[in-house]
């Protein structure tokens, strides 16, 4: 079975670690979101592609999800001392990358050709694609008005009210190489744990129109989410944040849909989208949920 994921954040590299603890390298693409990506410091950042790669190469920082594990933060600690911008927190073995990836760029590199060889370098077998190599900003509408997406999720800690999202340069930006092929190619899509508002629907935005198989799996459990501030953006749209609510977002291109055991009483509200459900543990504490909840997905895929 060909599966193409689209993810962003850490619920979204988890489960794509899931998966490819299970499928071939040849059978499974992630798409990654970088409506996130930015410059700091004079670096090209992309949070959610580095996320995601650094969890598949088994480098991720185990206690916050993002990151390198090991991590040492001296660059970044005198920074501070010099006065400089620290509220983005940058570990000295990722600020490699970001230096690598900045020179590339600035030397004409596209950045799906650098990751491509970021995952070589890092033992990564399965192909990891950034949604496209054209730049597309998350700018979130907020009470204060606009921010930039890192100014509103890390400098801000997600304070400001959120009134809506807005993806700069999503109109005129086209797919990265692979993305429309990988799409093509797959038996179904799923669309990981990962933020509806600002890591997939990014994604969704750029790849237009599916027509495939379409399985998400919920980022909200019981009302709230594990990480991230996707519950928050749906309480303050005005909608009750539920792993309905995220089954209603998805609602024009799903076939199936999964949800967690404690969200069992809402299976029938999301049949009544005209949407198949799988209800299981989708919490991700330890590799093997990830390989378990992958296994359920590819199995409950199988069942469509």
């Amino acid at each position: 079975m060909k599966i193409t994921a689209l993810a962003g954040g850490v619920g979204g590299a988890k489960l794509a670690h899931g998966l490819a603890q299970i499928l071939q390298p040849e059978d499974l693409t992630v798409i990654v979101n970088t409506g996130d990506d930015f410059e700091h410091l004079g670096l090209y950042i992309c949070p959610d592609l580095d996320t995601v790669c650094y969890t598949l190469a088994g480098l991720a920082n185990p206690e916050t999800g993002w990151g390198r594990t090991n991590e040492t933060w001296n660059t970044i600690a005198n920074v501070e001392k010099l006065g400089g911008a620290s509220w983005f927190r940058l570990g000295d073995q990722d600020i490699a990358t970001h230096l690598e990836r900045t020179h590339r760029l600035k030397e004409g590199q596209s950045l799906s050709q650098i990751t491509m060889d970021f995952c070589k370098a890092w033992g990564i077998e399965h192909t990891v694609l950034p949604m496209s190599d054209s730049q597309v900003r998350t700018m979130v509408d907020t009470e204060e008005g606009e921010l930039a997406f890192q100014e509103y999720f890390v400098h801000r800690r997600c304070e400001p009210r959120v009134k809506g999202f807005r993806f700069d340069g999503a109109e005129a930006a086209q797919p990265a190489p692979g993305v429309k092929e990988a799409l093509e190619a797959a038996d179904a899509i799923v669309i990981c744990p990962s933020n509806p508002w600002v890591s997939v629907d990014p994604i969704l935005r750029i790849i237009g129109k599916i027509e495939k198989t379409v399985v998400a799996v919920s980022p909200i459990i019981g009302g709230k989410t594990v990480k991230g501030p996707a519950a928050k953006m749906y309480a303050e749209l005005g909608m009750q944040p539920s792993t309905v609510a995220v089954a209603r977002h998805y609602r024009n291109i799903l076939t199936g849909f999964v949800l967690d055991n404690t969200d069992l009483a809402m299976e029938s509200d999301v049949n009544n989208l005209n949407v198949k459900t799988l209800v299981t543990d989708t919490l991700m504490n330890h590799l093997t949920d990830r390989t378990r909840l992958a296994k359920d997905v590819l199995h409950f895929i199988g069942s469509l």
